[in-house]
């Protein structure tokens, strides 16, 4: 059985936390020498290397399963103080959420506002097909994924299904798809693409063409300014139909293709071992999703 000490736990995650072990040290408010002989110690517990002393330092999978021990230690100890003092008042648990763009900007918010007086939230923001990697090496608590199997050390649950819908104003499509959206026409309309890591029109694309189609393309990584620049008429793009029913009725934004869209299913998944705290945040997004997706 591996013995793994809490101090030198904490220790890791407060060197991933603060970048470094001098960083961790003055959080910590020991010497950089103590950091050094903990994560040593740590090691020699665990049989194989936590980290990698890169700058910034980098978790080893071994490593990221400490860092989540730590963490859901935490908050496994703010439980047992409310538990042992029910009289009194408990301190706030601090959890990291990752959430997309999308769902922070339509439906997650609501949710999250009804626990916001029980917990403290720091929410990265990262597209839900990469969220799992800030699950997996500690830095979060719960993700929103596109990823149904459970990560390591972790529960899975869905959520629903945002689909998506291609779009433009009613100036752009008389311009550009007056004969209709085809892979000609397509390739050479300007589209609006999230950021590097968004697949969403490439996706509505390969559904028009089996060969690759490579439109002029604006990124704007803001999901309000994302809709602000379609809305502007500076392209076409993909935008969550629970946000665009009421301008598709009022015709300010039309479809390119009445039929056309992009499903994408989302999941809730978090520490198995969590907390009480976590537990709520999670009940929560549920219920805000329920309705929506």
């Amino acid at each position: 059985m591996i013995d793994i000490h809490p101090e030198q736990a904490r220790t890791l995650a407060a060197i991933v936390a603060h970048g470094s072990f001098e960083a961790a040290a003055s959080h910590l408010r020991v010497t950089a020498s103590a950091v050094s002989q903990r994560v040593r110690a740590l090691e020699v517990a665990v049989g194989r290397p936590v980290l990698k002393r890169t700058r910034p330092v980098e978790l080893t999978t071994s490593g990221q399963a400490v860092v989540r021990f730590a963490r859901q230690l935490d908050m496994l100890s703010a439980d047992l103080a409310e538990e042992l003092q029910p009289g009194v008042q408990p301190a706030r648990v601090r959890l990291t959420l990752v959430i997309n763009s999308d769902s922070l900007h339509t439906w997650a918010l609501p949710g999250l506002a009804a626990v916001a007086d029980k917990v403290q939230l720091e929410i990265l923001r990262e597209d839900q097909d990469y969220s799992l990697e800030l699950l997996r090496n500690g830095a979060a608590a719960a993700a929103i994924t596109t990823t149904a199997k459970a990560a390591p050390g972790c529960s899975s649950r869905r959520l629903g299904v945002m689909r998506y819908l291609p779009v433009c104003t009613p100036e752009f499509a008389a311009r550009w798809f007056a004969g209709g959206a085809t892979a000609a026409v397509l390739a050479d309309a300007p589209v609006i693409i999230f950021d590097r890591k968004d697949d969403l029109q490439d996706r509505y694309l390969r559904s028009v063409s089996r060969t690759a189609i490579q439109p002029p393309r604006h990124y704007v990584p803001a999901a309000h300014e994302f809709g602000e620049a379609i809305r502007w008429g500076m392209g076409w793009g993909l935008l969550p139909e629970i946000e665009v029913r009421d301008e598709l009725k009022r015709r300010t934004l039309v479809p390119l293709d009445p039929a056309a869209h992009v499903d994408v299913p989302l999941h809730w998944q978090q520490w198995r071992h969590g907390s009480a705290a976590l537990d709520e945040v999670a009940a929560a997004i549920q219920a805000a999703a329920r309705p929506l997706l």
